[in-house]
């Protein structure tokens, strides 16, 4: 089972999950999720001989919440990598992402190389720095009720997830990312979450009991720290000028479910399509049939595999 314990790191306390031991691995939650979603994956990859270690990421779960939007740029999600590497002890790790994970993932191999040694990002495809800042570039066409755009104002998604935690990752998870209609566009008046009348069933991948951990963290710490992340994306898109085309030459790995909505679309489906541009190294891209966004809750056998066979290859490499 795994343990806990919390780090000084980059300046934020940090509340870790910890199993097994051997050479290290990172695993990085996405929004809204906590250390907790690799739940399936922590004693699958200890017992296959690596130190598994899974963060709440900065804003979330039992980690701190810094008050400054600003303190959630890519440069310091990273940077709380980086100082977690150096906490446990160690000098080099490979690092897995999923959701909002994968771009931390993808861009801690992207700027320090010589300390992240391989790469795993699931649900969301590498960095493709395109010609300008994302969200001035949905405005410029046509395009205002992204849910990204509707995070922006501070407090105002707060205010329609706090209201009812237990709806709010019901509604979340149930959907799972799959109808672009319902999950990436927000109608006026609605919210992001749709009609609270209407009853969200549990997926069969999720328990009440599990669904119980995820709304018992949010209640206690609200959901400010993980938007704050999506306040960044301009400003991640101006601090990361200096890698515009860069490649991530380490190993690599993606996996996604072909039912996920952030790799289907134009957009999505070109990204995927045209990884191998950025990971030249790419070992495998895995798209698991009828799987939806929260893949490695959903998926976890599959994932597993795939992760396991994955380490074990670019562990005997680093080594």
């Amino acid at each position: 089972m795994p343990s806990s314990k919390t780090f000084t790191v980059n300046g934020i306390e940090m509340f870790v999950r910890e199993q097994g031991r051997g050479p290290l691995v990172l695993l990085c939650h996405g929004w809204p999720e906590l250390s907790y979603s690799w739940r399936h994956q922590m004693t699958p990859l200890a017992a296959s001989g690596y130190r598994v270690v899974a963060p709440d990421m900065r804003g979330f779960g039992r980690t701190s919440a810094p008050a400054d939007i600003e303190a959630f740029s890519i440069f310091d999600l990273v940077g709380d990598m980086v100082a977690l590497v150096e906490a446990l002890g160690e000098i080099s790790a490979v690092i897995i992402g999923h959701d909002w994970g994968a771009p931390v993932a993808w861009h801690a191999a992207l700027f320090r190389p010589d300390i992240f040694k391989a790469v795993a990002g699931l649900s969301v495809p590498p960095p493709l720095r395109g010609r300008g800042r994302p969200l001035e570039t949905l405005r410029s066409n046509g395009i205002e009720n992204f849910y990204w755009q509707y995070f922006q104002p501070p407090g105002v998604a707060e205010a329609e997830f706090e209201r009812d935690v237990d709806f709010t990752m019901r509604a979340v998870f149930a959907r799972g990312f799959t109808d672009p209609a319902a999950s990436l566009f927000v109608t006026e008046g609605k919210g992001f979450l749709g009609d609270p009348t209407i009853e969200r069933k549990l997926p069969e991948w999720i328990s009440e009991a599990e669904l119980a951990e995820f709304i018992a963290s949010y209640r206690t710490s609200g959901f400010r720290g993980g938007l704050n992340w999506y306040r960044n994306i301009d400003r991640n898109w101006d601090l990361t000028a200096p890698w515009h085309g860069a490649q991530i030459y380490q190993p690599s790995l993606f996996i996604a479910g072909n039912e996920d909505s952030v790799i289907k679309g134009l957009i999505g489906a070109k990204r995927v399509h045209d990884m191998e541009r950025v990971l030249p190294n790419l070992k495998q891209k895995l798209l698991i049939d009828g799987a939806g966004h929260w893949i490695q809750q959903e998926r976890p056998d599959e994932v597993n595999a795939a992760l396991i066979a994955f380490l074990a290859e670019v562990t005997e490499r680093c080594s």
